[in-house]
């Protein structure tokens, strides 16, 4: 059985699997993270692992480095798996009640060819302590913390 994290699923709401991979980042003391800016929520950004949903016909790895390339501008090393949990939320750039599956790895980031090419997300550096507190998700800071 795959561990939960934040709300319960609600027994009336129809949810979408969507599964994701996510890496923590690491540099020394400090991890890469994005912050990411919804249209619905420009006053309140979410920090987050770098990383998306794994899209129908991909495999995890691939979809991991495109998903770090495009939210942080970063390749990284070949990533280990860590672990997975399930996550229930509303997905509003898709519409969608969802049953995240979200697998977490860890790699390094080896350089930096740009800027995020994906709208509202800023690459940021921050020292591995503070991004405990100021994560989003707490499947993403429960994995964070076993590094």
């Amino acid at each position: 059985m795959i561990r939960r994290f934040g709300t319960p699923p609600d027994g009336a709401r129809r949810y979408k699997r969507r599964p994701g991979a996510y890496v923590a980042l690491l540099r020394g003391d400090d991890i890469l993270v994005t912050r990411q800016y919804l249209p619905e929520t420009m006053d309140a950004p979410e920090i987050q692992l770098p990383g998306g949903g794994i899209d129908p016909g991909e495999s995890p790895i691939p979809a991991l480095h495109r998903e770090v390339y495009e939210e942080t501008g970063w390749h990284m090393t070949p990533p280990r798996r860590l672990g997975a949990f399930r996550r229930f939320t509303y997905m509003p750039e898709y519409g969608f009640w969802a049953e995240k599956l979200c697998t977490i790895y860890v790699a390094r980031p080896t350089v930096r060819l740009g800027p995020p090419i994906e709208a509202g997300h800023e690459a940021i550096w921050m020292p591995k302590s503070v991004a405990l507190r100021v994560l989003f998700n707490e499947g993403d800071a429960h994995f964070l913390s076993k590094l």
